[in-house]
């Protein structure tokens, strides 16, 4: 499984919403520091569900999220 290459550089508030509503639509201001962490969310990137960045993370991102809130190594 791929990492999120712009978790590292979220905010710990951001990175618990994420953790505690995992695979609940997102946001627009969740959408805007995913941006502003370097998250390209008009690309095709795996972690962007068929919803697009207004909708849903992926599955694999739910559960790499999920892991990472586990303490497991995603």
């Amino acid at each position: 499984m791929e990492s999120i290459e712009w978790w590292p550089s979220l905010d710990a508030t951001t990175k618990d919403w994420l953790i505690a509503h995992n695979g609940e639509a997102l946001p627009a201001d969740v959408v805007s520091k995913v941006v502003a962490a370097g998250g390209i969310v008009t690309s095709n990137a795996w972690w962007i569900g068929e919803d697009g960045p207004d909708g849903f993370l992926s599955d694999e991102a739910v559960d790499w999220i999920e892991a990472v809130g586990n303490a497991e190594e995603p």
